[in-house]
This record gives structure tokens, C-alpha cells and sequence, in this order.
């Protein structure tokens, strides 16, 4: 049975087909053949809006439909297609269409046929409206309670309740058969009641109805007398039961009696059949799936104390018509053979068999020679004529069952149905199959040749099918070529040729590889292949995931480009198997790779907190989440509490990832709540739920203040301080902080005061006196643990004495090398800095008659008695002084030393060009050094002879010019039409500076003709650069005169220098730079460089000019390595070799020993 309606209307009709066509292509003539039909019955609901009966069959010519209703022609009230039997039935009009319908499909051969299919249009169940006397009972009889529901094709469910929708209890005494009615095996007083309602429910129409209440009354005269059981349902002596095989089996026992009977079942003769159940208290046997074994007498006995009574139950199982293989199949015969049909089926009863052609009653015709023998046809010497859709039913009370078979009567010439030509490609190495489609009757007979030569081409790698394809094995490329099929038999003969060209396989050269790829980053899978060229228009290339087509672009998340995919922003979704497929028409290649994604890892779970040795020492322990593919490194547990920062949490400790426990110690007075994430080496997971609030005692401190700090601002006071505790860890209310002190080396105690903040003054102290220094913490619950002592000093006061027996040592022209005794300790009232220098430039011997006011200093911390001070003036003179400092101040200053400098070698000439070449002199025009650094006594001038091609210097000369005025001269008996290098050099006593170079070539006589001729037309060009030149002099010697004025030396006080330092290498950088005859190390160009700004000294400056420096109780800004023990080497200009390193004071520059170069500010 099915049912039809609402969305499930297309899975209720189901369409099947009872009949195997020919396999006759279209193109011929053949019967009707049903290929979709409806299996009924079909039910049709209230709620349904139609139905549809389908009917569907194919043939040539095409068939033409009909339908019977109830066994009388019938026209579809709406048919869906004309092509088709199919028609629909709507809502309004399932009433009058209820009935048994046939759907006949014809043409000119015959009539193909469908089953019955019966249409049920289904009304709402009802109970009748009835009027129900009271029923009257003597209490200890048994009672039945009948519902009689209504008949119904949908199932139902009943229920015995009462007015108010409460369920009758039922148990041994009480309970409801099968049939819906509700039994009582004996009554009580109880059972009085006047709302017993059978309610019945259709779930598939969604309709419940009830019957009328009944009044039940139980009369009570006495004590209810005992009673022997009998058997309420079923009645009488023995019930037959007939089922169908495979059904479920139910044999149901409801006795009455007092006390209740218990129920007994036996089958006789035999054991019960395996499986056998029992349900409402063992008065219903059920069998799951009866079969013909199961058949026989069964027994049900009632029995209780005052006797019993039995039922029997005759199973007879049975079963509707079936085939016994298959059914019956079409066929197709040549002319004048016999044809059998024969329809095989099994029944319980043994069905009838009908037989009918063309629809209509077939009948014995001995005289036609068309026999019936029960179950089967026989045509003698069948004719075309004979050609027709037989029928064969077979029915009992069960069912029935139908089948079309269609007999074709014909003889026909062999029809080729694969096209002539027909290409067909195969890769090498591939197997591929040449069809050859043949119809005809007598069968015919094929055969296979190459290049239409007869030859029988079957072999090793050649064979024909049984469908009469032909099978190539192993493809070669000289298998390309035409192969012909011949298809034969009594009525002709036809023939066909395929065309097959055998190509180079595709194949995947580029594999993809297995990745690991951090999520939100892109992963990138290579895959590149070789195929055929002449397919490839056919090819492309395709990726699967997990097996699963990829959509290309598919919300920009993949990206296919020159044989890579991209996958963008991946995430744990997209790790899986990834295939490459490469594709042509004829053959595809695939490669696959795993792509693993890591992530972070998943939050933990399952946070629990157990005690170790009190609520301030607990266990926190955990379940780890996912890793997402890459291991944990380390768990971090944090904490947040509610009474100091409530809402924030803090990290507390870390465990390694093979961890899941962390002991912790926790602070007191306090209510803490824990969370966990896991890390590993893509990131910080998500943190875990936060467990319950932990509340925590209170305890007095677990520990003392840190960082204790010293402090003396004033002569006569210390000040000391410390980091304060944190509100977490002050362990309970009322803390504070007990400050013991006593003089170190002295027999007193301690003194002690209490303060509730983290800072205390000693006052009336001796200055720079050391102190025992302790603090320890306290609340209302206790002191915290013995405190450390600590050392400090009370306040310092500036030096009083100054440095003695000062002394210089002028070690080449701008280094100086100070030597001092000195100051007694006692005087420096405080921890020692180090000594200033101080050193005033006074005048110049190149202008002796001007003075100067050039002030500069340097710190040289710690205990020392000598210092190297460089970058001098060379040719000037110097008065300096020393004094001591420490944290306080200055102390007084030495009395002042003079000295002087001497010369040193001048500076490179600013510009040397060349001018007025003839074809054997030369004019050079240079301009003074802008630094002289003594007095100018001339110049050296060198030029050298080049080799033109190989640039090698074939002859040297030099010139001694003496005049230091000189700013030209004239080179002669030159070679004519040759290049020289020019090497000029400034010169004072002290020696020669570095040179400038610079090349030209005398005038080739011959090239002077030329020369002279495009003069008219290169005049403007030589003006122009002379003009150029000429201003470029000018520009450059302004420059240097302007520097020498108000640069370098200027008296004006500088601001204040950065604290940019430099290190070696910076320093070589710039010796590199600017390289001296009389020194490889630092030249004075870079070691105090200025610029020509007064806004901004020029970055990496170490000294500056001061105009005043005689407050004495400031400290100089920088500091200079003393490398006159042999930490440093110094050339004549001042230079030296050296480390640098970070500052110790503004503008510091460490040497090795730990000392520092402070430059003034």
C-alpha cells in the first residue's frame, strides 16, 4: 500500500516497470513497452491537493494511451503531457474518482497493459454519535469495555482515557486487546467511574477522535466470589489465523477470572519459533517474521487457583503470487520458429493464471497452432502477424501479478547502428573499444578487419566482445588507423569503419607536495603535466579536496594560476587531501598531497582545583584541548581577583605543554578565580572558562620590601625608600612597614620606626657616614620573615680639597698627557666620581696678538692620579686645571699650568685644477689650506707620467715650491699629447699635508688645427666652463674663510652637544675619510667637528666650547679614556686607537678598562 500526498507525493508514487524491452533501437518498429507505471493502491488524504496516476511507455510508432476505470473505458479528467498516459486527479474530485484504474498503451503491432491501480479517496474517520447506557456490573465479574473504531486503510492508535485526557491504568487485571476494546478479567468497586472514552488516533491524517463516554457501575452485594478463568477474546474453542510469510505474527489471549489467570503458551507438537516474544503480561505472543515452518497449532492456557481454560489458535501461513526467477522475457524470433513464453510463479493458494494478447483474453487455439498449457504459450511456425504484447496474470487472494512480454516475428538485414567514421583516441598504453552496434534478424554474424583487409586481426592485444565491440589492450602508436566491421546474416550484409589515433599519455611531472600551512596565511600545492599537443584544447586541470570537486574563485578563498593553486586564509576546514587532476578528452592523471593546517591550540577544559596543604597551596589541573596539529609548548596560568583589580587578569605561572597540573602558592585575603591557555608555536590559544571563585585566609606577609634605595640629598639627612608591597600581596588589612637603622661598625641598637608608606628620613646624620639599613612588613595578622640588612650612606657634601703636583707632558700636537696627586679620601665627603680637566686655549701663534677665550673640559671618572687629553689646537697656547667631583658637586680647582703646542702639518689644499694646456705646459691654479696648523712655508708639488691604457705610471718628478704666497705655477717641458697625474701638498716645519690630486693632458699639435677650426662653433662652451670653474673657487675659499671665522673655533659658546656616542667603527670610518701623512689614526677633522650652524651641532660631536666654566660646582658633560698607560696609541695630531663604548656620563665614550670620554657641554 502507498500513500500520496504533500511533499512526499513523489516518493509515495513509485514507479516501476514490469516489462523487459527488446533491445530493438527506435528506428525499427517494435510494440508498446510500459516503462513507468503507478503501484497501487494509492491512498489519497484530505489534505492532499491532488494526485497523480502515471503511465509512461515507449515504442515506434509512439503509443497512444487509454485508461478503464473499474473495467469501463474512462477519460482523465487532466492529462499532463499528450506524449504521455500520466494524468492528475485534484483535491475537489478524489471522491468521485475513487476506483480501480488500467492504463493500455497501443500502436499498430499491439497493446501493452499496466496492473490495477486502485485509488482510495480517503474521508475523515468518525465515531457515530450514539447515546451509551450506563453499564452495570457485579463486582468480581469480568467486564468488556467495546470501542469500535472506525474502518480505516490508515493505521491507527487507541487509547483508553478519561474525561480529562488521563490514561486508564492498566495492568494484569486491566488491560486492552489488540481489537482496541478494553478487558477486565475481574471488577472492583474502583472501576466505578462515568468517563471511560476510547480515543482513537490517525497520526498520517493528523486526526484523533473519541467515542462517547461510558458510565461504568459495579455493584458491590458482598465479597466478590472466586472464579475459574475463561477466555474473554478470543471466543469460542479454536480461532484459524491466516497471514501472509514474513508478516509479523501476533496470537492474542485475554482471560477473565478472580483471582486474575496468568496465561500460558505452547505450540503442539513443537517448540514455540525462535524469536518469540511476549507484551501485555504475557497475554500477546508476537513473532517477528512468520515463515512455513512456523505454521501449526498453538495453545494459549489461562489458568489461576480455581482452574484454568484453554484457546487454540490454527496458524496457516500463505503468500501472494511471485515469480519463480524472473519474469517472463521479451523476445525476438525469425519467421517460422516456434516461440515458448512461460510464466513461473509460486502462490499460497496456488494462483490463476490469465493470458492475454494485445489486452484482450487469450484462448487455446489448436487450430492456429496457438497453445495454452497452464502456465505457459507456444507458438508453432510463428508468422509476422503473430507479433502482439502478451499477457500473463497470476492472482490469488493475495495479490496479483502482471507481466508484458513482447513477441517481435520479423527477419531483417544486419543495421549498423554506430556511425561510419566514428573517431576514437586512446592514450598509449591504454585500452581502448571500438563499437559496432548491430541489429538484425537472424542475428548476424561480425567480424573485424584492418584497413579493410579481410584478415581475421584477433591476436594477443585484439579481442571481440560479446557485445561485438571490438577491445584494443596496450595501445601502440602504430595502432593508429582505420579498422572495419562487417556485420552479415540471410538478409544482407553491412559494414562500418572506425577511426582510431593513438596519443601521448597525460601525465603529472610536477607533484604536489604535503604541506603545513599556519592558519590565515595562504597555502600554495604545484602541479604540472605533459599531455598530447592535439588535445589540448581538451585539457584542463582540476583539484579535488577530500574528493570533492574545489569551486575555483569560490569567494576569493581559491586561486588556480600557471599550475598552482592558492588557498587563501586557510583554517582547520581546509586541511584534507588534496587531488591534482589533469584532464584531456581522451585519458586524465592525478597526484594527491596532504595539506596540514596549524592553528592555535583550543582552549583547555574541565578546570579543577584541589588542596595541597591549605586554600593558599592548591593543584590546578586540566584537560588539554585540541593541539590543531602543532604540539603545545607551554600552558600559561593566569588569575584575577575581586578585591584589588577586579576584571583584569594576570599571568601566574607557566607549565611546560606535556603538563596538565600546576602547583600554586596564592596570597592571602583574597578571592581568586583561574583560566589556562595553551601556546604552541603558531600562538596563544583562546583561554579556558574561568573556574569558581577560590577564597584565600588571611596570613601576615609572606615576604619585605625590595629594591631598598639609599639616599643622601641634603649633608645631614638620609633618605631611604623601597618598593612597597602589592595590594595582592599584603595578605590581610593593616599593613605597614617597621624601619630599623643604627651606624655601621658602632655597639648601639637598633632604631625603629613604623610607617604606612615606603619612604623614611633619617635626619641630624653625619654626612657620608655608612648605616645598617633593615625594613620588614607587618598586618593585623602578623610580622612578616626576618628582613636582610642592608648598607647605605647618609647625605654627601661637595670635595673640599684639590687635586696637587699637577703636571702636563705634550705628547705631539694636539694630544696632552695630565698627571695629578690625588685628593686624601676624607676630603671628597662622598662616593668618588672622578676628576675634571679643564683646559682654557689662550692664543694662537699664527695671530699672537689676538687673544682667545676657548674654554673646554673633560670627566674621567673613578680613582685615578693621570688622564690623556686630545684634540688640541696644534701652534697655540693652553692653561689648565684639575678638580675632584662626586654625586654633590665640584670640588675647588687646581692651581692652573700653561703650556703650548707645536706646529703641525697643514691641511689639504681646497681646489687644484688645471688650465692653459699646451702641447708641453700646463698652468695649475690651487688655494691655500684653510687649516695651516703652523706657519705656511710652501708647497711640494708631484706629477707623474700615465700609460693611457694600462694607467701605470711611467715617470716621476716632484717641484719644491718655497713661496708659501703661491697660487699658481707653471708646468714645462711636458710631452706633448700625454696625460700626468698633479699631486699638491701644503707644507709647514712640522712636514707636508695630504695631497690633491688631479689630471690633465698636454695639446697634440695635430689635434690643435681641429681644435682652432670648431672654436667658432665650442667658444660658448669653453666660456661657460670657465665661468663655472671660476665660481666654484670663489664658492670653496669663501667657505673655508668663513669656517676659520666663526666654524670651529669660534668663541661663541655652542649648545648644548647630543648625547649621540661613536663607536670604533664610525671612528675609522671618518679616519678613512680624511687620511694624514703624519697620522693613520684620528685627525682633527673628526674628532671635534662643529657645524657651521649655531642652531644644531653636527650629529656624533664630542666637543663643544664653553665661555665660562669657573662655577666649579657643576660637572663637566664628558669624559675621556686615559690611554696613557697603554690602553691607547696616539699619533702627533692627537688621534688615537681605541674601544668605544656606551656613556657613563652625558656624551661618554668607554675605553677598554671601563673608563669613559665625556665631551664638554
Amino acid at each position: 500500500m502507498r500513500w500520496a500526498g504533500g511533499l512526499q507525493l513523489l516518493l509515495l508514487l513509485a514507479s516501476t516497470s514490469w516489462a523487459t524491452s527488446l533491445q530493438i533501437p527506435l528506428v525499427v518498429e517494435q510494440l508498446p513497452t510500459i516503462i513507468t507505471q503507478t503501484s497501487g493502491p494509492i491512498i489519497a488524504l484530505p489534505y492532499d491537493s491532488s494526485v497523480t496516476i502515471s503511465c509512461e511507455a515507449t515504442g515506434n510508432p509512439q503509443p497512444q494511451f487509454r485508461w478503464t476505470k473499474d473495467g469501463v473505458d474512462f477519460t482523465p479528467p487532466e492529462v499532463i503531457d499528450p506524449t504521455k498516459g500520466t494524468f492528475v486527479v485534484q483535491n475537489k474530485q478524489l471522491t468521485q474518482h475513487h476506483g480501480k484504474y488500467r492504463c493500455y498503451a497501443s500502436n499498430k503491432l499491439g497493446t501493452a497493459m499496466t496492473e490495477e491501480i486502485q485509488l482510495i479517496a480517503l474521508s475523515v474517520p468518525k465515531f457515530p454519535k450514539e447515546m451509551l447506557d450506563p453499564i452495570e456490573v457485579k463486582e468480581g465479574d469480568p467486564l468488556v469495555l467495546k470501542c469500535n473504531p472506525p474502518a480505516s486503510v490508515v493505521p491507527r492508535q487507541i487509547h483508553w482515557m478519561s474525561i480529562n485526557l488521563q490514561h486508564i491504568p492498566q495492568d494484569e487485571r486491566v488491560s486492552m486487546g489488540i481489537d482496541g476494546n478494553l478487558y477486565f478479567s475481574h471488577t472492583i468497586q474502583n472501576d466505578t467511574r462515568t468517563d471511560y472514552t476510547c480515543v482513537a488516533a490517525f497520526n498520517k491524517i493528523r486526526t484523533i477522535i473519541q467515542k462517547s463516554p461510558m458510565t461504568v457501575l459495579v455493584r458491590s452485594d458482598a465479597a466478590p466470589a472466586l472464579s475459574k478463568p475463561r477466555i474473554l477474546l478470543p471466543s469460542g474453542v479454536q480461532t484459524e489465523v491466516v497471514l501472509l510469510k514474513g508478516k509479523e505474527l501476533k496470537l492474542e489471549c485475554l482471560p477473565g477470572g478472580f483471582p486474575p489467570p496468568t496465561v500460558e503458551w505452547i505450540k503442539m507438537g513443537d517448540n514455540l519459533p525462535e524469536g518469540t516474544k511476549y507484551e501485555n503480561f504475557g497475554r500477546l505472543l508476537t513473532v517477528a517474521s512468520v515463515n512455513e515452518g512456523m505454521e501449526g497449532k498453538y495453545m494459549c492456557k489461562a489458568n489461576n487457583s480455581e482452574g484454568d481454560e484453554v484457546h487454540y489458535f490454527d496458524v496457516i501461513v500463505e503468500e501472494p503470487p511471485q515469480w519463480l526467477s524472473e519474469p517472463p522475457q521479451s523476445q525476438l524470433s525469425v519467421i517460422g520458429s516456434d516461440v515458448q513464453i512461460r510464466c513461473a510463479v509460486s502462490g499460497k493458494p496456488v494462483p490463476d493464471i490469465t493470458w492475454r494478447k494485445n489486452g484482450e483474453i487469450f484462448r487455446d487455439d489448436p487450430g492456429q497452432k496457438q497453445r495454452i498449457f497452464e502456465d505457459r504459450v507456444v507458438l508453432h511456425n510463428a508468422r509476422p502477424e503473430d507479433s502482439a504484447v502478451y499477457q500473463c496474470e497470476a492472482s490469488n487472494r493475495h495479490g496479483i501479478l502482471l507481466a508484458n512480454v513482447n513477441i517481435m516475428v520479423m527477419n531483417m538485414a544486419p543495421l549498423i547502428l554506430t556511425a561510419d567514421l566514428q573517431e576514437y583516441a586512446v592514450v598509449q598504453g591504454g585500452n581502448i573499444v571500438l563499437n559496432c552496434s548491430v541489429f538484425g534478424s537472424p542475428p548476424p554474424s561480425i567480424s573485424w578487419a584492418r584497413n579493410e583487409i579481410s584478415a581475421d586481426i584477433e591476436g594477443e592485444r585484439l579481442l571481440v566482445l560479446t557485445n561485438n565491440s571490438l577491445q584494443l589492450i596496450s595501445a601502440e602508436k602504430n595502432d593508429s588507423g582505420g579498422y572495419v566491421c562487417v556485420a552479415s546474416n540471410s538478409e544482407g550484409k553491412s559494414s562500418i569503419t572506425a577511426l582510431l589515433d593513438v596519443k601521448d599519455p597525460t601525465k603529472i611531472v610536477t607533484l604536489p607536495q604535503d604541506t603545513q600551512v599556519i592558519s590565515g596565511t595562504a597555502a600554495q600545492l604545484m602541479c604540472g603535466a605533459e599531455f598530447d599537443k592535439s588535445l589540448e584544447n581538451s585539457f584542463e586541470v582540476t583539484w579535488m579536496k577530500d574528493d570533492e570537486e574545489i569551486p575555483l574563485n569560490f569567494e576569493e578563498k581559491y586561486f588556480l594560476t600557471k599550475g598552482m593553486l592558492q588557498i587563501m586564509n586557510v583554517n582547520l576546514s581546509d586541511q584534507g587531501v588534496y587531488t591534482c587532476i589533469a584532464r584531456t578528452s581522451v585519458d586524465m592523471d592525478n597526484a594527491s598531497a596532504i595539506v596540514t593546517v596549524l592553528d592555535i591550540p583550543d582552549a583547555p577544559v574541565n578546570l579543577e582545583i584541589s588542596e595541597l596543604q591549605g586554600p593558599r597551596n592548591i593543584s590546578l589541573s586540566w584537560t588539554p584541548g585540541n593541539e590543531n596539529n602543532s604540539p603545545v609548548t607551554e600552558f600559561v596560568v593566569e588569575y584575577e581577583e575581586s578585591q584589588w583589580d577586579p576584571g583584569k587578569w594576570k599571568e601566574l605561572k607557566k607549565v611546560p605543554g606535556n603538563l596538565a597540573t600546576a602547583n600554586l602558592i596564592l596570597h592571602g585575603h583574597l578571592s581568586y578565580q583561574f583560566r589556562v591557555y595553551a601556546a604552541n608555536m603558531v600562538g596563544p590559544g583562546p583561554p579556558s572558562e574561568p573556574t569558581l571563585r577560590h577564597k584565600t585566609p588571611p596570613a601576615a606577609p609572606d615576604q619585605n620590601p625590595e629594591n631598598i634605595k639609599i639616599q643622601g640629598y641634603l649633608p645631614h639627612q638620609m633618605e631611604i625608600s623601597w618598593d612597597p608591597l602589592l595590594p595582592t600581596e599584603h595578605n590581610g588589612p593593616g599593613l605597614e612597614y617597621r624601619v630599623s637603622y643604627r651606624r655601621l661598625g658602632v655597639d648601639e641598637e637598633f632604631k625603629e620606626s613604623l610607617v604606612k608608606r615606603h619612604s623614611f628620613v633619617v635626619r641630624n646624620t653625619s654626612t657620608f657616614v655608612p648605616y645598617e639599613i633593615k625594613i620588614q612588613s607587618r598586618n593585623s595578622h602578623g610580622w612578616g620573615p626576618e628582613p636582610k640588612i642592608i648598607t647605605g650612606y647618609s647625605g654627601e657634601d661637595v670635595p673640599t680639597a684639590a687635586p696637587r703636583d699637577v703636571a702636563v707632558e705634550v705628547i705631539n700636537t694636539t694630544v696632552l698627557r695630565v698627571s695629578w696627586t690625588p685628593v686624601p679620601p676624607v676630603t671628597v665627603r662622598g662616593h668618588l666620581g672622578g676628576y675634571n680637566i679643564h683646559w682654557l686655549r689662550k692664543r694662537s701663534f699664527l695671530n699672537p696678538s689676538k687673544l682667545l677665550d676657548e674654554r673646554q673640559s673633560l670627566s674621567f671618572p673613578g680613582k685615578r692620579n693621570h688622564a690623556i687629553v686630545p684634540r688640541l689646537e696644534p701652534f697655540s697656547e693652553y692653561s689648565l686645571t684639575v678638580n675632584v667631583f662626586n654625586k654633590k658637586g665640584n670640588g675647588p680647582k687646581s692651581d692652573p699650568v700653561s703650556f703650548s703646542t707645536p706646529e703641525g702639518v697643514p691641511g689639504q689644499v681646497p681646489i687644484l685644477t688645471t688650465s692653459n694646456a699646451q702641447k708641453d705646459s700646463i698652468l695649475l691654479v690651487w688655494g691655500p689650506p684653510s687649516e695651516t696648523k703652523g706657519i705656511l712655508t710652501g708647497y711640494l708639488l708631484q706629477y707623474h707620467l700615465i700609460n693611457e691604457s694600462s694607467l701605470e705610471v711611467l715617470e716621476s718628478q716632484e717641484k719644491n715650491i718655497s713661496a708659501p704666497d703661491t697660487t699658481q705655477w707653471q708646468l714645462r717641458d711636458l710631452q706633448e699629447g700625454r696625460l700626468y697625474r698633479f699631486q699638491l701638498r701644503a707644507c709647514t716645519r712640522a712636514g707636508c699635508g695630504p695631497p690633491r690630486a688631479q689630471e690633465s693632458r698636454t695639446i697634440n699639435p695635430e689635434g690643435v688645427a681641429s681644435l682652432q677650426r670648431d672654436f667658432s662653433t665650442r667658444g660658448w662652451l669653453i666660456g661657460t666652463m670657465c665661468a663655472v670653474a671660476l665660481l666654484t673657487l670663489v664658492a670653496i675659499i669663501a667657505c673655508f674663510v668663513r669656517r676659520n671665522k666663526g666654524g670651529k673655533y669660534s668663541g661663541t659658546p655652542q649648545p648644548a652637544q647630543p648625547k649621540d656616542m661613536l663607536s670604533m667603527e664610525q671612528v675609522k670610518e671618518k679616519e678613512d675619510l680624511h687620511p694624514d701623512v703624519e697620522s693613520q689614526g684620528m685627525n682633527d677633522d673628526t674628532f671635534c667637528e662643529y657645524s657651521d650652524s649655531e642652531e644644531k651641532p653636527l650629529k656624533g660631536s664630542l666637543c663643544s666650547l664653553t665661555a665660562n666654566d669657573d662655577t666649579g660646582d657643576s660637572l663637566s658633560g664628558d669624559s675621556l679614556v686615559d690611554y696613557a698607560d697603554g690602553g691607547g696609541e696616539f699619533d702627533e695630531d692627537g688621534s688615537f686607537i681605541g674601544e668605544y663604548s656606551g656613556p657613563k656620563h652625558r656624551g661618554s665614550v668607554s675605553e677598554p678598562n671601563g673608563h669613559s670620554l665625556v665631551a664638554q657641554v
